[in-house]
């Protein structure tokens, strides 16, 4: 069965400038503009947030 195209993979890098990434899915029906989480950064150490990049 076809994966839908309503929910794409995005990558979700961190603001901090240390290279994190996280990999997870959106709904581009709810979503439209870029998705923006706060989530934990290992290499920082600390929560920060993280932008979808494309």
């Amino acid at each position: 069965m076809a994966r839908s195209t309503t929910r794409p993979v995005v990558t979700l890098r961190s603001t901090a400038g240390t290279g994190a990434t996280y990999v997870t899915r959106k709904n581009r029906r709810n979503d439209a503009d870029r998705l923006v989480l706060r989530k934990y950064d290992s290499v920082a150490g600390r929560h920060v947030t993280f932008r979808e990049e494309r």
